[in-house]
């Protein structure tokens, strides 16, 4: 098993991985992504948003997409994984706990003080998995988003 940072050759690797995810968590027409937009937002100078292929006898059989944030009751940067996808396979290899623990890895070797996510609370394979590395869910928190139309509106 072999996770690198992901280059822009990888583009259209991780286009695929993405369109995997949505059609997984049941969302098969929200991916508006392009192979050009993540070329262009991944794989920039100063980019704000890193990728990670997870490889498996030669094959990318997975990425992680992730970013810093920031805590200020820590006063530590912290990690957030924003996307992370094992192809059907591929699944119960390890490459989830792998990509996982390079992020650890990552976070540790940036000084950061958290390392987040969020996950369906369906998707009882994640949930099994995340559970089995230590992680705590966080259930006094509820995720709330602005995007679309919504975000345009509010912000005029």
């Amino acid at each position: 098993m072999i996770i690198r940072p992901a280059v822009i050759s990888d583009a259209a690797t991780i286009l695929g991985f993405i369109t995997d995810l949505a059609i997984y968590e049941k969302e098969p027409n929200a991916v508006h992504n392009t192979v050009e937009i993540i070329e262009n937002t991944l794989f920039i100078d100063n980019a704000k948003a890193h990728a990670l292929i997870c490889e498996h006898e030669g094959e990318a059989i997975g990425f992680a997409v992730y970013f810093f944030n920031y805590s200020t009751w820590l006063g530590q940067h912290g990690i957030y994984l924003e996307d992370l996808y094992v192809s059907p396979k591929k699944r119960g290899v390890g490459a989830g706990k792998a990509l996982m623990k390079h992020l650890a890895k990552l976070a540790l070797e940036n000084n950061c003080g958290r390392f987040e996510w969020s996950v369906l609370n369906w998707n009882q394979s994640a949930i099994d998995m995340y559970d089995s590395i230590g992680a705590k869910p966080q259930s006094e928190w509820t995720s709330y988003r602005l995007t679309g139309e919504a975000l345009v509106n509010f912000a005029k």
